[in-house]
């Protein structure tokens, strides 16, 4: 339970973040939280690893994994967005090496994450992206290229929430057959809960064990999971909670973690 408990404690963070800057990401910030606390957490990065961000505009969850990790101040969290902070509302590894690389513009992790695994073999890379990037022509050009080279070492994972700035990704532009669509360019697929932290690992592991092409995640997760007003809410993909918002999240994911602590 202790990295559920984690996810829990970089939930809160991502609210408070949030609330203080009055911008950015909730909903897909929330989503990707137990992805990142099994790779960060759940020893599946290694020292020699890289991880690309691909969906940068929720980086208020990558800035909690480091603050959890002691790699910034947690009171730092609290500049976010602010006039010469590290903490930019799209990853800036000029401000903050601690990121493998810039990011902003959606589509181009994956072909950022090519050149990383073609450069160094012995290293694994992963590239978290969203759902809704693989509409971008970029992405696809890079599923063919990853497949051509035989990039074993070239692992994708896709938060699936379902929703975009525009609507349902079903909607917008033929967002559903992405096990179709991988398969077809010739990737090993792994299919899971997004917020199942076993199965992230399990899935991350089993991959280490592919050979000869390049492997994606099909992660299924809900858009502003762990708080209820905001889950599956188009509306919270980029607006900030209010003061009272925040409380009202900040109460009911501090009781989920009380109820996470009867349990255990």
């Amino acid at each position: 339970m202790k990295m559920e408990k984690t996810a829990n404690l970089i939930r809160q963070d991502i609210i408070k973040m949030l609330a203080q800057a009055g911008s950015g990401h909730p909903g897909g910030s929330l989503s990707i939280v137990e992805i990142l606390t099994a790779l960060y957490f759940g020893k599946v990065l290694e020292k020699q690893d890289k991880l690309i961000l691909s969906k940068a505009h929720c980086c208020p969850a990558l800035y909690a994994v480091f603050a959890e990790l002691g790699l910034i101040p947690k009171e730092e969290l609290l500049t976010l967005r602010k006039f010469g902070s590290r903490l930019q509302g799209h990853l800036d590894r000029l401000k903050l090496p601690l990121l493998e690389t810039s990011g902003g513009s959606l589509g181009q992790g994956l072909s950022i994450g090519i050149g990383m695994a073609l450069a160094d073999k012995s290293r694994r890379v992963y590239v978290l992206m969203s759902d809704g990037e693989q509409q971008e022509g970029s992405t696809l050009e890079a599923m063919m290229f990853a497949s051509h080279y035989k990039l074993d070492n070239l692992t994708a994972i896709i938060d699936i929430n379902g929703l975009q700035i525009d609507g349902p990704t079903v909607e917008v532009m033929a967002g559903d057959k992405l096990e179709e669509r991988y398969e077809a360019f010739g990737w090993h697929i792994e299919d899971i809960d997004g917020h199942n932290i076993q199965q992230i690992i399990n899935a991350c592991q089993e991959i280490k064990n592919i050979h000869g092409q390049p492997s994606v995640i099909l992660a299924h997760t809900t858009k502003g999971k762990g708080v209820s007003f905001m889950e599956n809410k188009l509306e919270w993909h980029g607006k900030a909670p209010t003061k009272e918002e925040a409380e009202s999240a900040l109460k009911e994911l501090k009781d989920q973690n009380y109820a996470s602590n009867q349990k255990s």
